[in-house]
């Protein structure tokens, strides 16, 4: 998962960029990036780490210009090294070109052996760098239908901005897998429009929020001037849920839902399938909060903040290796004693992946008191892999697609668990329910993954690199 921001029509584009990536920091914590076109030229700007580490004010100050766009980066193609780090920029004969994504293409090593045998180096290993390929070998006096062409031939999920001469460009796939909205920056010299992964950004920049693109939709702002193009390639919208349940900010709006009303209304469905005899509401912070406010509210339990985080850590969930993972509970997340010591306590968390995160977890809580731990989840079981974008790439790795109900509970070492069913969580948002993806509870996949790339994912972890 990551996050990325863009933005035309502002001479400290750069500047808003950043701002704009420092919102969207908890989508990606491993390398970040800002393009920006002066006119002339593009200026490349990024590194490896957090944005405020990586953009001081004398790295901004050297991209100039009105058009930028920014990357902050989690893996899940491609290995966490500074080549992998986005924007990629490349130059072809249609003009410089930086792209960023956010999303999975399900049929990238099929299409890179392709390109590699009829004479195309890659730079990295990331799945983007195969849309530059296929527009270098397409080019058009648009570039914009270079870049349509191109998208005709790859599959899977993507959120992409594109920096040119001609434009910034932002695009939806058919599916519309992976948020991406636009904005009105209002400004002395005339209105800025405004391109993000989640509203949050536009927040913190004071923009209006206008609308998501729509899936398929291809949008090109060149100044003032905007045209809206279509990808012709069928799909139907399937919008990831998991997005409301863990990735987005409670404070954004994502698929037309309040991110932290749909959380309040998980939980409170979650209370009416699976109540429990406790004393005390206890949430996971900081994805669990809202979900516990709304058991607690629903179940009629006191809510308590009987855990607490240290909020210089980042998110453990999306580290890419599992020694950080297992190392970072314990760094981020400590129980408050005093307010938990011999209560019945029902914990409240998002999912459970792997489990040995909420058996690290439940196992702090019984250290510090609690007569019992009922562990409540707000979401179904994590039974399959996502190829769109998230780190779980092999079903072995995922506890609830080897092992019963009762063999997690064991696992975890709770006094009860349960999960939010599929229908609670989809009641829970407004949208259609045959809108959104649930491929990874319930393996439901609208783009399957065949051949060389589905031995390549079933094989290799999301990070590793493309051979």
């Amino acid at each position: 998962m990551c996050g990325i921001f863009g933005i035309e029509g502002r001479e400290d584009a750069a500047n808003h960029v950043y701002l704009g990536l420092y919102a969207l920091q908890h989508r990606g914590q491993e390398s970040t990036g800002i393009v920006a076109w002066d006119g002339a030229r593009i200026g490349l700007e990024r590194g490896m780490g957090h944005v405020a580490e990586v953009f001081p004010a004398e790295v901004i100050a050297r991209l100039a210009g009105r058009r930028a766009l920014g990357h902050t980066r989690y893996s899940t193609s491609g290995s966490s090294v500074v080549e992998n780090a986005q924007p990629i920029v490349v130059t072809t004969s249609m003009g410089p070109i930086g792209i960023v994504h956010n999303g999975n293409l399900t049929n990238a090593l099929t299409l890179r052996k392709r390109l590699e045998a009829e004479g195309s180096i890659f730079q990295t290993t990331s799945d983007t760098e195969v849309i530059l390929h296929l527009m270098a070998r397409n080019p058009r006096a648009e570039l914009v239908d270079s870049l349509i062409v191109a998208l005709t031939e790859v599959e899977g999920a993507y959120s992409l901005l594109v920096i040119t001469a001609q434009g910034l460009i932002a695009v939806r796939d058919p599916h519309g897998f992976r948020p991406l909205a636009m904005a009105r920056l209002a400004g002395p010299n005339g209105i800025a429009t405004c391109f993000g992964s989640e509203s949050c950004a536009f927040d913190l920049l004071g923009a209006e929020l206008e609308r998501e693109l729509e899936p398929g939709e291809v949008v090109l702002v060149d100044g003032t001037e905007r045209r809206s193009y279509r990808i012709p390639v069928a799909g139907t919208p399937r919008r990831c849920a998991f997005e409301h349940v863990y990735f987005a900010r409670p404070d954004s709006v994502v698929f037309g839902d309040p991110v932290g009303e749909v959380r309040r209304r998980l939980g409170a469905q979650l209370a009416r399938e699976a109540p429990a005899a406790a004393d005390i509401v206890v949430p996971v912070p900081d994805s669990g909060l809202f979900a516990a406010l709304g058991y607690s509210r629903e179940s009629g339990l006191p809510f308590e903040f009987g855990m607490t985080r240290n909020h210089y850590v980042g998110r453990t969930f999306i580290e890419p290796r599992q020694s950080i993972r297992n190392f970072g509970v314990k760094v981020k997340l400590n129980p408050v004693r005093a307010l938990i010591r011999g209560k019945r306590v029902v914990l409240i968390d998002d999912s459970i992946v792997r489990g040995t995160t909420s058996r690290k977890i439940v196992g702090m809580m019984r250290e510090a008191g609690a007569a019992e731990v009922h562990l409540r989840i707000s979401s179904p079981p994590t039974a399959w892999p996502c190829y769109y974008g998230i780190d779980t790439p092999r079903r072995s790795e995922l506890i609830a697609a080897q092992k019963s109900l009762e063999e997690i509970r064991a696992f975890v070492e709770a006094d009860s668990l349960a999960y939010l069913s599929v229908d609670g969580l989809l009641a829970s948002l407004s949208g259609p329910r045959a809108s959104y993806c649930t491929a990874c509870w319930t393996g439901d996949y609208a783009v399957p993954i065949a051949g060389e790339d589905r031995r390549q994912a079933e094989l290799f972890p999301a990070e590793s690199d493309l051979p």
